[in-house]
């Protein structure tokens, strides 16, 4: 029997992914009634996610509800913000029932390790794309933001670079490595990292479009520059093994790591150390913050260059000028 809109809704996306008792109404009214707490500023965060643009057209439905969601949490982890509530609007070209199954199976296991509530959306008929915004909220002066770097401050970045690039130049050419596949399909937004970063970091954002890219948005939202040192920047055993040109680009440009590039000034360094091995934590300190403008990488020998940046922008293309 064929689903309607509302028995898409009803069946899939209707069930606690997590309960929330500050959710006044959820899903199955005109919108959400939600109590945000009277001690935060709220924080707000939407991404789409367009079929054969951020994903494979064959990706896997759970693979694409994980990283619809995933997006989302990662600018909530550059925040230092507390994730709590999602609208999800997904449109289709048509109703499959495995396919909505295994998308929804995706999205709610990254909900509900994140504890956030699916309070409202929309179903539409149309080629695959999927739009989730996520609400939240965090504590006063806690906030990191892009426009707070000051030369003198140490540049680090969390995990590993260059793995979902890689994932993506090997699925073009058909042989996969399974570490970093699952590196491009499942990232593991830094939440719990950015949220211990609050009032210890000063600017932050997470690496999506290439490190060079989203660094670059740092430095020109702080009117500085930066030195980085190419040879710190951190690899999986996956790419170790790679030419170290090519590994390089993939850490520099390739994006969708999902990790986070945040400034630390020096008095805050030991507080930073101290954290991280609590926490049993590991970031790389990679550059430094500059007075002056631009971007430079210096490397162990001495050379100093000028990069190219060309991380991923949605209306550019490669032949564009």
């Amino acid at each position: 029997m064929a689903l309607s809109e509302f028995d898409i809704i009803a069946r899939y996306f209707t069930r606690q992914g997590a309960y929330r008792d500050d959710v006044v109404l959820g899903v199955g009214d005109d919108a959400a009634l939600l109590k945000v707490p009277r001690d935060r500023q709220l924080v707000l965060a939407v991404d789409t996610l367009v079929a054969g643009r951020h994903f494979p057209e064959d990706a896997a439905a759970f693979d694409i509800g994980w990283k619809a969601l995933a997006v989302n949490l990662s600018d909530f982890a550059a925040m230092g913000a507390t994730p709590a509530w999602a609208t999800l609007s997904l449109t289709m070209p048509a109703v499959d029932k495995h396919w909505l199954q295994a998308f929804a199976d995706g999205f709610y296991t990254l909900a509900e390790q994140y504890q956030v509530a699916l309070v409202g959306g929309d179903t539409t008929r149309g080629p695959l794309s999927v739009s989730v915004q996520l609400q939240g909220y965090i504590k006063p002066g806690k906030v990191l933001r892009r426009d707070a770097a000051k030369p003198g401050q140490a540049l680090f970045v969390s995990g590993t670079l260059g793995d979902a690039a890689c994932a993506l130049h090997q699925l073009q050419s058909g042989a996969v490595d399974a570490l970093v596949f699952g590196r491009l399909n499942r990232p593991e937004p830094r939440v719990a990292l950015g949220q211990l970063l609050g009032g210890v970091a000063a600017a932050a954002i997470d690496v999506s479009d290439g490190l060079l890219a989203d660094l670059g948005h740092i430095l020109e939202a702080s009117r500085c520059g930066a030195t980085l040192y190419p040879e710190r920047l951190p690899a999986s055993a996956a790419l170790q093994n790679l030419p170290a040109g090519e590994v390089l680009e993939y850490q520099c440009n390739g994006g969708d790591d999902y990790e986070l590039c945040f400034s630390v000034a020096p008095e805050r360094r030991a507080q930073l150390d101290a954290m991280l091995h609590e926490q049993a934590l590991s970031v790389a300190e990679i550059g430094v913050i500059d007075a002056q403008p631009g971007l430079r990488c210096k490397f162990a020998d001495g050379r100093i260059i000028t990069p190219a940046i060309h991380g991923f922008d949605h209306f550019l293309s490669d032949d564009d000028d």
